[in-house]
């Protein structure tokens, strides 16, 4: 796959161009399914993360990168199924159900699901309120999730920009927490919050970050947003 390739042509250059500061990664399992939860910045974290747990990482990406037209669109499409992004469709309704169904299979098969709690980028650098996604997959799965605090993401490849900047980036992993044998939690929504914003409060404090109680796609339709 495309991902084999990369990590013996690109990710040996990109390690010697950033020298990104990677703590504990002895965190990270080598084989089997695990649960990368991080907090999000920048386009940059998909980047950094499996960069750092030199292993492949999967990710749900937005249907319409698979659904572009044209050349451009195709080699897109065909660039983001080798790399292993799965695509999911946020406009429909039963979109959310579809997803956990669809990370419970590939960490069936030995995976490593990368997730973005906070649902989308932050908007200003601070965490925001995390949805129940990862406390969902881990219940149903028992897999392990690793917490995973990204820092300076999104400095190097800010929002809304193309840019790329040579800047301090840390990729700090923590030990990986264990929700297994509570499959039968995941029908309690008061279970999946605590769950939730356990995983939440291991990445705060990893990351350093301010914390928002409101979730950022709320937040980003405030006109201060994005500054």
């Amino acid at each position: 796959m495309l991902f084999q390739v990369l990590e013996y042509t690109l990710a040996p250059a990109l390690r010697a161009i950033y020298q990104p500061d990677v703590v504990g990664f002895e965190y990270v399992p080598r084989t089997g399914p695990v649960i990368f939860a991080a907090n999000h910045l920048s386009f940059a974290d998909q980047v950094f993360t499996p960069l750092a747990a030199r292993r492949q990482v999967l990710y749900f990406a937005k249907a319409e990168y698979f659904n572009t037209g044209g050349l451009r669109g195709r080699v897109t499409a065909a660039a983001f199924r080798q790399m292993g992004q799965v695509a999911v469709e946020r406009d429909d309704p039963r979109a959310a159900a579809a997803t956990i169904d669809e990370g419970a299979h590939l960490l069936s098969e030995g995976c490593a699901l990368g997730i973005y709690p906070e649902g989308t980028r932050s908007p200003d650098g601070r965490l925001y309120k995390f949805r129940t996604g990862v406390a969902r997959l881990a219940l149903r799965t028992g897999a392990p999730v690793v917490p995973v605090a990204l820092v300076g993401t999104r400095e190097a490849n800010p929002p809304g920009t193309n840019r790329w900047h040579r800047v301090p980036v840390s990729v700090r992993f923590g030990a990986p927490m264990d929700f297994s044998n509570r499959a039968e939690d995941e029908r309690s929504s008061r279970m999946l919050r605590a769950v939730t914003d356990e995983v939440r409060a291991c990445i705060q404090q990893m990351s350093g970050q301010n914390y928002v109680d409101t979730f950022a796609s709320t937040a980003k339709l405030s006109p201060a947003a994005e500054q």
